[in-house]
């Protein structure tokens, strides 16, 4: 069996929380989930600031575009530009299908983007699909 994984969902819709969260225990995912409500909190959450500073550098990010105080994007251009955080793999895990955001996140260096579904159970699919491409398939970069 693999490692768990520290995973960190920047997502403000409690809704989409739960479900990401279902996601993880309906299908046994062991993988530590960590979730931050805005940009401005992840940013504190990675550069380990004010009561984040016993977090773990996660080993991926499931990143949403629409958030309160800092966008996804910004969030994204900032992860992608700092040296400590950069080689953290980056989903955009979105409602957004608009190609302008598809092109921006990937020109921010995103790693994938992947629309939300609506369905419940669409959604749970997505989310253990990005979470065993991760998990299994992909070999992901030490912790900073």
């Amino acid at each position: 069996m693999t490692s768990p994984i520290e995973v960190l969902l920047v997502e403000d819709d409690p809704g989409d929380v739960l479900m990401t969260q279902e996601a993880f225990e309906e299908h046994k995912l062991h993988n530590r989930l960590t979730v931050v409500p805005d940009g401005d909190e992840a940013l504190a959450y990675l550069r380990r600031e004010g009561r984040y500073a016993d977090a773990v550098t996660p080993d991926l990010i499931l990143l949403d575009l629409n958030l309160p105080r800092r966008d996804g994007r910004e969030v994204l251009a900032e992860i992608k530009e700092d040296d400590r955080l950069g080689t953290i793999p980056v989903v955009v895990l979105t409602t957004s299908q608009a190609d302008e955001d598809i092109l921006r996140s990937y020109q921010l260096h995103a790693n994938a983007y992947v629309t939300k579904p609506v369905d419940f159970d669409r959604f749970i699919a997505v989310v253990r699909q990005i979470d065993e491409f991760f998990v299994s398939v992909v070999k992901l970069p030490p912790r900073g």
